[in-house]
């Protein structure tokens, strides 16, 4: 029996370990917390992802190694991976660990990105506001996600407390100012590719965000066919470049009827999660038989699907269950302000059934908020 070792263990080693049971895998699981919600399905080895005894334990128990977040150190990662085999490479866990980095590959892939300028020092910053104009965003180039790690300039004057909340993480690992996006839609591409190259994505997914961190995903995405082939392309042209093995999921910016790149993230996604009841396979059972070099799975829809994260803390269950469509994620966490939780995901036939679930779930949750710009794009 194959054991597959994760790094990280949170809630998408959790679904991971989920989803390969049917397979007949084993898990083991290393995170710095002994809390690690993955360690409910799996054994935990707990440690420092630097501390190379805690890897070669971790090691010694597993037969091919993977990763649940993008922020493990790419060292680590590539110390595992000289012992045991790991998908994805580690050189994409590196890419996507730096904006800079990022957004030159982007480019040397003819994928369009919004206006950046690489910022070490305070007068760097000034220059780029200059160059850029404002609004814009100013980020650390390492370990920002789910809105943290940013400042948003919304006039030149606001350049000192820019750097006064970001300065400090300049000489370790830089910044990086962006040009603030008016974007129309926020779409991510959710695409798999084994280890023999063969390519597959699911549906595009729309997604709206609160505070930088997801609230809710609606797929297959309402858009023009040509728009969604764009999507495709540019996400195998990274899938290629980077020789990648298992999930990955292409954020994007939809402006003028164009697309964006916003950023790689080389691990199954939150906006993917509604594949787990809403296709034929899973974005966490499609990683797994990439990464194990099994046949993937068929990715297309079934039905129409919206997820709804839940942030902090989780609500009553009742409400979401009584729906046909209705599926419950409880991530076994204890609450937390920006945490995220859990999440449900509904399912339906049509954009009015769809609507009408939303609906009910909405008002019964006192989450009118959440589901209104979903309902709204179903109208």
């Amino acid at each position: 029996m194959t054991t597959v070792g994760i790094l990280g263990g949170g809630q998408l080693a959790r679904m991971m370990a989920l989803a390969g049971a049917p397979l007949g895998l084993r898990f083991s699981v290393m995170d710095t917390s002994a809390e690690a919600c993955a360690g409910q399905f799996a054994p935990l080895v707990v440690g420092d992802y630097r501390d190379h005894a805690a890897l070669a334990e971790f090691a010694s128990a597993i037969d091919i190694a993977t990763f649940d977040f993008e922020n493990v150190p790419a060292g680590s990662a590539q110390w595992l991976s000289e012992r045991v085999p790991m998908f994805p490479d580690p050189r994409a866990l590196g890419t996507s660990q730096d904006r800079l980095a990022e957004k030159t590959l982007f480019g040397e892939l003819g994928i369009p990105v919004p206006g950046y300028v690489a910022v070490d020092t305070p007068e760097d910053l000034e220059a780029a506001i200059a160059k850029l104009g404002v609004p814009c965003i100013l980020k650390t180039r390492r370990l920002g996600y789910d809105g943290k790690g940013q400042f948003r300039i919304r006039a030149a004057g606001d350049a000192g407390a820019a750097w006064e909340a970001l300065g400090g993480q300049a000489a370790s690992g830089g910044l990086i100012l962006e040009a603030f996006v008016p974007f129309e839609r926020e779409l991510s591409v959710v695409a798999v590719r084994g280890r023999d190259g063969e390519f597959r994505t699911w549906p595009l997914t729309e997604n709206w965000h609160v505070d930088g961190v997801l609230s809710a995903s609606l797929a297959p995405a309402r858009v023009d066919p040509a728009l969604e082939a764009q999507a495709v392309g540019y996400a195998r042209a990274l899938a290629e470049a980077l020789d990648y093995v298992g999930v990955f999921a292409l954020e994007l910016f939809c402006r003028d009827g164009g697309l964006l790149a916003n950023e790689l993230a080389p691990r199954v996604h939150n906006s993917g999660h509604w594949t787990i009841e809403g296709a034929e396979t899973s974005q966490f059972a499609n990683h797994l038989r990439a990464v194990l070099g099994l046949p993937l799975g068929d990715t297309r829809p079934l039905g129409r699907s919206c997820m709804l994260n839940w942030i902090g803390r989780m609500p009553d269950a009742a409400a979401v269950l009584a729906e046909p469509g209705g599926h419950w994620h409880d991530y076994g966490k204890t609450s937390r302000e920006g945490r995220k939780v859990g999440h449900a995901t509904l399912r339906a036939d049509s954009d009015e059934a769809l609507a009408d679930a939303l609906g009910r779930v909405g008002a019964a949750l006192g989450r009118e908020a959440q589901v209104a710009p979903v309902i709204a794009r179903l109208g």
